[in-house]
């Protein structure tokens, strides 16, 4: 497989300027990947939850509306952006609220099309214009450095939050997992065991996958976590296609008013600029990538994720109205994905694009079989903290990694604790005001007035 490319270039691909990459042909499925996505499974079904209490959806048309959303998470690695794609998950309480101002029924239905069709726009036209990649090209290592750290502390406060079910309902089991999977992924020990013994070097390619099946088997014997129910009640889930079109799509019910659209403008704009932070976390991530295993040069363009996030939102606004949106990227994932490449030689994963891609096949297949989701679900808080905790570890280290001098870190902590504390919050009664946008502006402030020296060009990541 590797031989398909040279030293320190990017894999081969397909299609001319869509960079198509097919498995089996430029790639292979790397089975630990595809087993760490199939556990993860469970995770976006989490969501179902919300959207039957918000949009008036049934579980069977919410379940296949998750499903078809993780299908269009491949067309990333499909054509040659190396997101591990997700949700603009930061601002789903933001949603929520703004969803609920509308009457129940097809009229809120409506409001979601027109945000998530608007957000698709913002995405087509900066991403063809190119207003993104420059203003991501200029932007101080400072500022990115403190959307790593917020990013960071916001996925640890969450897993170490007491009033968060990760610590709360299942510590034991919860710890054990963590304990595993950090020595697994992040030991300086564990890396000298994978050079010298080919079975923990094995183990050790599965990622979280072993830590969590002994934190579910721990679990299960200290009660923390219910036995799984229903596992053979079906064998493929429910697929109400019909419904999910005729009652809940722009196809059955007919596109929002000229005030719909108008309401979803600020929103729309606000989950952009949630979503900018991930844009810039992917960016350092896939620089670490190239960093740890020159032989492949992994490129990260960042018009061609933002036209691949702009279909995806366009394409289920009309036709899967989806409550979390579609988002650039999915930061535990992607976490997951760059460890594994980085602490994998060229012969135990050839290429980046494999495992990438390998976690949304194994995800998306998972979720189609009943009986295997019904088995992980109980354990769904276990994967979810430990993508959090692994999230918030690299996306630390980066940001610390990152900074050059004590002034980019002094502005790189009061940014990451800005966008911290005042995240979900509306300020002046808007929601463009939450944290996201207030560490921005606080990080842009404290840049000109700290660190800029206009006779001089200052460093950026090109």
């Amino acid at each position: 497989m590797s031989a398909l490319q040279e030293n320190g270039q990017e894999l081969p691909y397909a299609g001319g300027i869509l960079k198509l990459r097919i498995p089996f042909v430029h790639y292979r499925i790397e089975y630990q990947d595809f087993i760490q996505g199939a556990i993860l499974s469970c995770v976006p079904l989490g969501i179902t939850a919300a959207m039957v209490k918000v949009l008036g959806i049934p579980i069977e048309v919410a379940v296949l509306m998750v499903v078809i959303n993780n299908f269009l998470y491949l067309l990333h690695t499909s054509f040659g952006d190396p997101s591990v794609s997700g949700w603009i998950t930061a601002g789903i309480p933001l949603y929520i609220s703004y969803l609920t101002g509308f009457a129940p029924g097809p009229e809120r239905i409506k409001a979601l099309i027109a945000l998530q069709v608007l957000v698709g726009g913002i995405f087509l036209v900066l991403g063809v214009t190119g207003i993104t990649r420059w203003v991501i090209r200029h932007f101080p290592i400072s500022m990115r450095s403190g959307i790593l750290l917020g990013a960071g502390f916001a996925s640890l406060m969450r897993v170490f939050n007491p009033a968060q079910p990760f610590m709360g309902k299942m510590p034991i089991a919860f710890i054990i997992a963590s304990l595993g999977s950090f020595f697994i992924l992040f030991s300086a020990k564990a890396l000298r065991f994978r050079a010298q013994s080919s079975l923990f070097a094995w183990v050790a390619g599965f990622g979280i996958a072993p830590g969590f099946v002994i934190g579910y088997i721990c679990g299960l014997l200290t009660g923390e976590i219910a036995p799984p129910t229903g596992v053979f009640d079906r064998f493929i889930i429910a697929t109400p296609l019909g419904d999910m079109v005729s009652s809940f799509t722009a196809l059955g019910i007919g596109m929002p008013s000229a005030s719909q659209w108008v309401a979803a403008i600020s929103l729309a704009i606000v989950a952009y600029v949630l979503a900018f932070g991930d844009i810039l976390v992917l960016e350092a991530m896939i620089d670490d990538c190239n960093k740890s295993r020159p032989d492949e040069n992994v490129v990260f363009e960042v018009p061609r994720n933002h036209v691949i996030t702009a279909f995806r939102n366009i394409f289920q606004g009309i036709c899967v109205p989806f409550l979390p949106l579609c988002g650039p990227q999915w930061t535990g994932g992607q976490a997951l994905v760059v460890n594994r490449f980085k602490h994998s030689t060229p012969e135990q994963e050839p290429s980046y694009w494999g495992g990438a891609t390998s976690i949304f096949w194994g995800m998306s297949l998972a979720m189609i079989f009943h009986p295997f989701v019904q088995i992980v679900l109980p354990a769904k808080l276990i994967g979810f903290g430990l993508t959090l905790l692994i999230q918030g570890y690299l996306c630390i280290y980066l940001a610390f990694a990152m900074c050059k001098t004590n002034v980019q870190r002094g502005i790189a902590g009061v940014m990451g604790a800005a966008l911290v504390s005042a995240n979900y919050v509306k300020l002046w009664d808007s929601a463009f005001w939450s944290g996201p946008t207030m560490a921005l502006i606080a990080g842009a402030v404290l840049f000109f007035l700290l660190e800029y020296d206009g006779s001089k060009e200052e460093e950026t990541v090109q």
